[in-house]
């Protein structure tokens, strides 16, 4: 188990390992309930494969979860593969963030993806309030006001954290200069890396390169196998930020079991092909818990056999 340290500490950040090296990064959804051995398991198979850091969602969907801060301590804790915390604005005040934060450090949680995150009537809570005391972008301006050790306030914290902040990025918008506008302000803000929604249409890969290569940051295109043709209309249609082209939906059309993974997993591959052949490193977001798809992708892309 990692020892109790200071964030600063804990290893190379996101942006040194990928001058060095293909950048994997894997998202995995902490449980719903209080059962975390899949959890464990999906963060030592992904290790084992090859993945840099697991990227752990906070609610997305506004779903409840167990705490994204927690259940990447723990995977950390028990697997030793290190975390990218998702931090949603959403369910956080402005007190309760900096305290979150203020335990991340102490834990050794260094690497934060700063969201604004989806609002609470999008999920399966009745009554829940979305609080957005920040944005994603003032976020990033109170991540590096602790960086150089106060509080968003202002106050002395008596040391300097040592946050590595990431930001969002929509690839799948239809106005993407609006998306690069916005990209801007993040990374005035101190954003470090990009992380992109997922995108299904090659041809997105080399507009995200063209529209972002500018900022000179580590971007991570993400990349998600679809399991079957009720998953990819469901993604198309129900979530936010994600578009499936006519295409990709077609051939998946009729597809379920094990003809719909392995169309779906096709289909990842090739466009995971796609976003390595203009960029360093990529964001494999595991469908639905189906970690051994991801853990399958991963070992492709480090073992350069996509």
């Amino acid at each position: 188990a990692p020892a109790l340290a200071p964030a600063s500490s804990v290893g190379s950040t996101l942006p040194e390992i990928a001058r060095r090296r293909t950048l994997i990064v894997v998202e995995f959804d902490p449980p719903k309930t209080l059962a975390r051995d899949r959890m464990i398991a999906a963060s030592r198979a992904l290790k084992e494969a090859g993945a840099d850091f697991l990227t752990v969602a906070d609610n997305s969907l506004a779903v409840m979860r167990m705490s994204a801060p927690i259940a990447s301590y723990l995977a950390w804790r028990e697997t030793g593969l290190r975390s990218i915390v998702h931090f949603a604005c959403r369910d956080r005040n402005l007190i309760g963030t900096q305290s979150d934060l203020m335990g991340m450090d102490a834990l050794g949680l260094d690497h934060v993806l700063a969201l604004t995150g989806d609002p609470s009537k999008v999920g399966d809570t009745p009554g829940a309030t979305s609080v957005y005391d920040l944005n994603s972008i003032s976020l990033l301006d109170g991540i590096r006001a602790m960086n150089a050790g106060r509080s968003f306030g202002g106050r002395d914290l008596k040391r300097a954290t040592r946050f590595v902040a990431g930001c969002s990025f929509n690839s799948n918008a239809r106005n993407l200069e609006i998306q690069v506008r916005r990209l801007e302000r993040k990374v005035a803000a101190g954003a470090a890396f990009v992380m992109t929604q997922p995108i299904f249409d090659p041809a997105l890969a080399r507009a995200t390169r063209d529209a972002t290569a500018k900022f000179g940051i580590p971007v991570l295109v993400g990349v998600m196998p679809l399991l079957n043709a009720r998953n990819a209309e469901f993604l198309h249609n129900e979530v936010p930020g994600i578009a499936i082209p006519d295409a990709a939906r077609a051939r998946m059309r009729g597809k379920e079991g094990a003809a719909g993974l392995a169309e779906g997993l096709a289909i990842a591959r090739e466009i995971a092909a796609e976003v390595l052949a203009h960029f360093g490193g990529i964001y494999l977001v595991t469908p639905l818990v189906r970690h051994e798809l991801t853990a399958e992708l991963t070992a492709a892309v480090r073992g350069g056999h996509l």
